[in-house]
């Protein structure tokens, strides 16, 4: 049993989960987890987005970030010392020139899975290099999985001194059908399903390959690595810029000066927004190992953060949780989880393959399945008020 918690089976419909093995008040820290991988997105590394190969820590001040992502080279960002960017010299791989924040990261990934991905990433005829060309070609942004993360586990089993041990590991992440799996992986693909499975898994097979890894490219076995990352690779996201924004006005301030730093981040917002639009921090995806036990609930009590401004997850309380009961968190994003329950049951049925009955799902049972107005077209809205 672990500290505070533990996992097991929650029912026969939802499989395991995890359960508090020990009261939690609002905002206490349930857990803390590094993942056994985790990776930027594609686009989010094409667009110059500077981070730690590892652990996706972002390598700039929130002033040389805003200045990048504004493209203002001369901006000056005020009280910068109110945030500890956390990294000194960004640390190459003697190699390939990737930057790590630490000697440690970079110590970590040679140890778990750079070594086999190691490349030159001016040759473009790589496998690497080939494959994310691919993959951009096939999954324009927003990314919501990465196929490098895909690549980052079998070299993670590939490198791994006990592979079997870690092959265990990976598909104890894997519990749908083949069925399930193919219909999960062409909803992430597309109508091209097929041929893109097919050419993914080929190139793929090109970049890590041997006995360790076979049976992960087969077409069941890649096809089943593509839904785990597409429903169990958890959301990683940092940005030196928002760490800023959100310590600044904690800063004790005159009004005057307040005020004078609100008009600063609206402005620098406007700016960012104008010339790099949707991609505003470092984004990426981590495969977490105690983390993806937790079910979904409409009206969780738990929920996932990144603290540390780097890929470790952090799990706080958002209600008190008594000893015994289940750790929800919400699969759904803040937009649609305010949504219509109907709402709710068809992107959880789309995306995850089941029907929600948390508590809240069950309170509104009895509401008409109508989509949210939120969902509704302006057409369907005005023939709704006439």
């Amino acid at each position: 049993m672990m500290e505070g918690y533990e996992i097991r089976i929650s029912n026969s419909k939802k499989g395991k989960g995890l359960f508090a093995t020990k009261k939690f008040a609002e905002g206490d820290v349930i857990l803390e987890e590094d993942p056994l991988v985790s990776c930027q997105f594609a686009w989010n590394a094409a667009y110059r987005y500077i981070a730690c190969d590892h652990c996706m820590r972002p390598l700039e001040t929130p002033e040389q970030n805003v200045r990048r992502l504004a493209n203002k080279p001369d901006f000056v960002l005020p009280y910068p010392d109110c945030v500890d960017i956390g990294f000194g010299q960004p640390v190459p791989c003697d190699q390939c020139g990737v930057l790590y924040c630490s000697e440690g990261c970079r110590n970590k990934a040679l140890e778990q899975y750079h070594r086999t991905l190691c490349h030159d990433p001016s040759d473009a005829q790589h496998p690497i290099v080939l494959l994310l060309d691919t993959w951009k070609q096939m999954h324009y942004p927003p990314e919501t999985t990465n196929i490098m993360l895909l690549v980052r586990i079998l070299a993670y089993i590939h490198q791994s001194p006990q592979p079997d041990e870690a092959a265990s590991t990976i598909k104890r992440f894997c519990h749908r059908t083949v069925n399930e799996d193919a219909e999960l992986v062409h909803k992430l693909l597309g109508e091209q399903f097929t041929s893109q499975m097919n050419t993914l898994r080929e190139m793929t097979a090109n970049v890590v390959s041997g006995e360790n890894v076979q049976e992960f490219v087969t077409p069941d076995g890649f096809c089943s690595l593509m839904a785990l990352i597409g429903t169990n690779g958890q959301g990683v996201g940092s940005s030196p810029l928002a760490a800023w924004a959100s310590r600044a006005p904690q800063l004790p301030l005159s009004d005057d000066e307040r005020r004078q730093l609100d008009a600063l981040l609206d402005h620098v917002y406007q700016c960012v927004d104008a010339e790099s639009g949707t991609f505003l921090n470092t984004e990426g995806s981590g495969l977490y190992q105690v983390q993806s036990a937790c079910n979904h609930s409409c009206s969780p009590n738990a929920e996932p953060g990144f603290p540390h401004g780097n890929h470790r997850l952090q799990l706080k309380a958002v209600k008190d949780i008594e000893e015994g009961e289940e750790i929800y968190i919400s699969y759904l994003d803040e937009c649609m989880i305010g949504r219509s329950r109907h709402s709710r049951q068809k992107e959880l049925a789309l995306n995850y393959l089941f029907v929600c009955w948390c508590e809240r799902c069950m309170s509104e049972a009895s509401d008409p399945d109508v989509t949210s107005e939120e969902e509704m077209s302006e057409e369907e809205i005005s023939d709704a008020d006439d």
